[in-house]
């Protein structure tokens, strides 16, 4: 059934009714923090939807709720947080993936002027019990009786953890443990006796107080805390609204971990415009909602966008005839693309065929997406220019941004009026951006600058100087247009052994464009003579190509084995190289047995593969590529 979510009056039967917000006590015009965001947004759109999430008892498979509604909920949680004595700055740990409740909880710690402190869901016992030490926390929301098994494992290591609440897990006979729907009681009968708190605590947080503390997932190391000040989501809601993509007509779909950045700005971007968000951080029911919700913003990882190239690509090629289209409308496409970056106009006969075009093979595309989306937002990693322009010549729009935990995510993005793919875009109003001279590392400075890493002093003053300039740790440049070019991270440049620099990402992404068949890509050759890369098959395509090709029923590690697969990835190889400088070209390469992922150690929480830990885990394949050439030496 299709479901289409407007910003229109709820008429939810089963929502509460009473109003606990009294919009004349929201703070002031201009908030200090997130917590006065929240009420200034009640205010202004108390009876319209906030938010829809899905409810299995329903019909229609999902509940709205209204901002009033929001402001309820979140009163209960600060007040049951006020219970506990919570002061301003304390921890208030979520471990949760993206749901409703996870917003609630963080609305409610933030309220309450707690700092949320964030935790992936899919996170290491070890880790979470690090992160809620490190940070102190005294209270945590933990989602599965999965999380509360191993919280009351490590209970003994967390010495401030008073509390845990739990979604859906169960209460503990001590107390220790109790249920959501428990707390909310506890917070609503605090409320009554005490219903001045919550305003009081409200005024009571500043600009310069602690909102949230995002650890980073990190390829190396412990995860840093970092500290992001009210006053870092304050200005990054208020300068995203100023660019004017988004109004309060539109719908946002929001599945990406809240845990991340990236989740975290758009939250405050949705309390700056008012739009209403769809919320289900299930992955795999994205594609089915897209077509029932239809949203007209979705913010995704670039990897979302290669696998659906992928499935395109590889579905586009099972016969003559399909190729043949595929290939026609693509280059059609592309041409848009080029056209519309430079501001030219298509003409009669490209417009004819763009039209021919799109109603043969992009109006599908656009139709797995809902039929109404305006515009993606890419982030978290680099986005294949190959890819960006597939997309937009489809009918799709991807505006691609930058920014890191450490500057409150969005820093630089690309404007549907100045969009150039290969590039993230100019800097939003109040950023600054600049360029090493020495080195070619990008600096940023600007109210959305973290405030430092929890408890690192030392790691703290290596990458943000008196001066609030923060060191990113990227390799960029300016076009002409004043619009910036990531290259690579200053980390991962490859010097080849005849002292030829070597930005691997811009190989990997090259590589994902040409290549369908392919999930992750990691090139290697610091201190080597050539270049070479380990790959990993994505099973979707590589299975259907396997059917086609008289290979199916074998697994993907023994597709990985056969002559065919490697003969087909070595033919991608071979164009690949064919675009590249003679010292950047891949010389060997191997496939691997499985893919990369997080259970395994290569990948982060928030997917970025671990470099190092991977070539520690393949040592002996790569050292075998370079036998030969170190025998000749």
């Amino acid at each position: 059934m299709e479901q289409v979510l407007n910003n229109s009056v709820s008429t939810d039967a089963a929502a509460p009714t009473k109003v606990l917000l009294d919009p004349s006590q929201v703070v002031s015009e201009k908030p200090r923090s997130v917590a006065e965001m929240l009420l200034r947004r009640i205010e202004r759109s108390a009876a319209l939807t906030a938010f829809q999430f899905p409810d299995e008892s329903r019909e229609s498979g999902w509940q709205t709720m209204t901002w009033r509604q929001v402001g309820d909920q979140v009163r209960y949680v600060a007040a049951a947080l006020h219970s506990l004595g919570l002061e301003l700055e304390d921890r208030v740990g979520i471990l949760c993936s993206t749901r409703i409740e996870w917003i609630l909880a963080d609305f409610g710690a933030t309220c309450a002027g707690g700092a949320t402190t964030t935790i992936y869901p899919n996170s290491t016992p070890d880790d979470c019990q690090y992160i809620l030490s490190d940070s102190n926390a005294r209270v945590v929301f933990a989602e599965t009786a999965e999380h509360v098994d191993f919280l009351l494992k490590k209970r003994t290591e967390m010495s401030t953890l008073e509390l845990v609440v739990t979604i859906d897990g169960q209460r503990t006979d001590d107390g220790w443990v109790v249920t959501l729907d428990d707390f909310l009681a506890l917070g609503q009968a605090y409320d009554q006796e005490h219903p001045n708190v919550f305003f009081q605590r409200i005024q009571a947080i500043e600009s310069h107080h602690l909102a949230t503390l995002i650890y980073t997932s990190g390829t190396t190391g412990r995860p840093k805390g970092v500290e992001l000040i009210h006053d870092c989501w304050v200005f990054k809601g208020k300068t995203m609204a100023e660019l004017g993509l988004a109004d309060m007509n539109d719908h946002h779909y929001l599945w990406l971990p809240l845990s991340h950045s990236f989740g975290k700005v758009l939250q405050v971007y949705q309390l700056e415009v008012g739009f209403p968000t769809t919320v289900d951080g299930r992955v795999h029911k994205l594609v089915e909602n897209l077509a029932v919700v239809r949203p007209t913003i979705l913010a995704a990882a670039p990897r979302i966008f290669e696998k659906v190239y992928n499935r395109v690509l590889s579905g586009a090629t099972e016969t003559w005839i399909k190729k043949q289209i595929f290939g026609w409308a693509t280059g059609v496409g592309r041409e848009v693309s080029y056209r519309r970056q430079q501001k030219r106009k298509l003409g009669v006969r490209l417009s004819l065929a763009y039209s021919l075009a799109t109603r043969l093979v992009f109006s599908k595309l656009q139709a797995r997406f809902g039929g109404r989306l305006r515009f993606f937002v890419s982030g978290s990693a680099a986005l294949s220019k190959e890819i960006g322009e597939f997309f937009h010549g489809a009918g799709l729009m991807i505006l691609e941004g930058y920014g890191l935990t450490e500057t409150s995510a969005a820093s630089l993005v690309n404007r549907p009026e100045s969009l150039a793919f290969g590039t993230v875009g100019m800097p939003l109003s109040g950023v600054e951006v600049k360029i090493d001279p020495h080195d070619g590392e990008i600096l940023i400075r600007g109210r959305g600058v973290m405030r430092a890493y929890h408890n690192l002093p030392e790691t703290t003053a290596e990458v943000l100087g008196a001066d609030g300039w923060f060191r990113t740790g990227d390799i960029g440049e300016f076009d002409g247009a004043g619009r910036l070019k990531i290259t690579d991270r200053k980390k991962d440049l490859i010097k080849t052994s005849g002292g030829k620099y070597v930005a691997p990402q811009k190989i990997e992404g090259l590589f994902k464009a040409v290549c369908p068949y392919v999930s992750q890509i990691v090139v290697h050759g610091n201190g080597r003579n050539f270049c070479s890369a380990l790959v990993t098959l994505d099973e979707d395509t590589i299975s259907t190509w396997a059917t086609e090709h008289g290979l199916s029923g074998l697994t993907v590690a023994e597709l990985a084995k056969t002559d065919q697969v490697q003969a087909l990835i070595q033919k991608d190889f071979d164009e690949l190289n064919g675009r590249l400088a003679r010292h950047e070209t891949v010389k060997k390469f191997a496939i691997l047995s499985q893919d990369f992922s997080e259970l395994t150690g290569e990948l982060t929480a928030s997917l970025k593969v671990k470099r190092k830990f991977v070539a520690d885990k393949h040592r002996d394949i790569l050292q075998s590529f370079y036998v030969d050439a170190i025998h000749k030496a």
